[in-house]
């Protein structure tokens, strides 16, 4: 079976006055149906930018490569084209529910304008479903609260809101932006529980963007890892976990907290800072680094080479913890 989502040799370069930022670089990837796929990797990695490309959102920057859904090439739909697939086959959570969401409109009327948008429903019928797209995300009292604004909503019941809205039009593919930033732990894990149902229960195929490896081992299904916006490493979660084979990836594995470590180990970090993407090095953009750097990874850039379900982009990969 196809994958729901197709994305090839995805390029997005951003002018700038001291030169063009190739925020994302030839990044590739499939996502099927009812399946997650996890994008890990620091701030700056091009996390964002590649899912703001996939939604066609990018307004003066250069995009090329393939964004196939279901079979319908994106890249080259003009705007009034996208604007109906965006929320009715696609969706998007965003990282900041607060300002996602307008400050003078009620949650019921910015869910409803969705509805009525795709679909063409009358006010009352859009109003209707929004109430019970509140009660689908877990939002005690849906109807009163449909009448309420933004601020009158907590952190992590806004944060359903924009669940609800991304959901109510029923898409194929959602891509959920840090969903759980500035969420308590106890309220990141029932937003996880609940895009995860859903998922279930509508065969949603989903990617979820974040920084945080907990959220990845709970929810996803493969596990693509960026670096100065390329890939480095892609694999099934519990093979990427097992045996990560860029030392990237252990570097973002080891800076976990562990519960076995003693209550005054310091975190272990990754020296260093990211790279700049202005100008980009000529060999491996993780190498100034790397403890295992040699001449080559200064000299030449990896390529996403290796088993087929599990490549990474090193010139020296630690497959089954072991360096070749």
């Amino acid at each position: 079976m196809p994958p729901l989502l197709s994305v090839r040799d995805l390029s997005v370069v951003f002018p700038t006055r001291r030169g063009p930022v190739r925020a994302v670089d030839g990044l590739s990837f499939d996502v099927p149906r009812g399946g997650t796929l996890g994008i890990v990797g620091e701030s700056g990695s091009g996390k964002s930018v590649t899912s703001m490309a996939v939604m066609g959102l990018h307004t003066g920057a250069e995009v090329s490569g393939s964004v196939v859904l279901d079979g319908q090439e994106l890249t080259r739909l003009r705007e009034r084209e996208l604007n109906r697939l965006r929320g009715r086959r696609m969706a998007m959570v965003f990282q900041d529910p607060l300002s996602s969401l307008h400050p003078y409109y009620t949650v019921g009327e910015q869910i409803a304008e969705h509805h009525r948008v795709h679909f063409g429903s009358r006010r009352r019928v859009a109003r209707e479903r929004a109430v019970e797209a509140l009660a689908e995300v877990g939002i005690p009292e849906p109807r009163r609260r449909a009448g309420e604004y933004p601020h009158q909503f907590s952190g992590g019941m806004r944060q359903r809101v924009m669940i609800a809205t991304a959901l109510v039009c029923e898409p194929d593919l959602l891509i959920a932006d840090e969903p759980t930033t500035a969420l308590d732990v106890t309220v990141q894990a029932q937003i996880l529980d609940l895009i995860a149902r859903v998922q279930q229960d509508r065969g949603l195929g989903v990617v979820l963007i974040t920084h945080d490896l907990g959220v990845v081992a709970r929810v996803a299904h493969e596990v693509l890892v960026m670096y100065g916006g390329r890939a480095v490493e892609q694999a099934p979660v519990d093979a990427l976990f097992a045996a990560p084979a860029h030392p990237y990836t252990q570097g973002l594995l080891d800076s976990l907290p562990r519960l076995d470590d003693p209550a005054d180990t310091p975190l272990r970090a990754i020296p260093g800072s990211p790279p700049s993407l202005l100008a980009p090095a000529p060999g491996c953009a993780f190498a100034p680094r790397c403890a295992r750097a040699r001449d080559r990874c200064r000299e030449e850039r990896p390529v996403l080479s290796g088993p087929a379900d599990h490549p990474t982009a090193c010139h020296f990969p630690a497959y089954e913890g072991v360096a070749s």
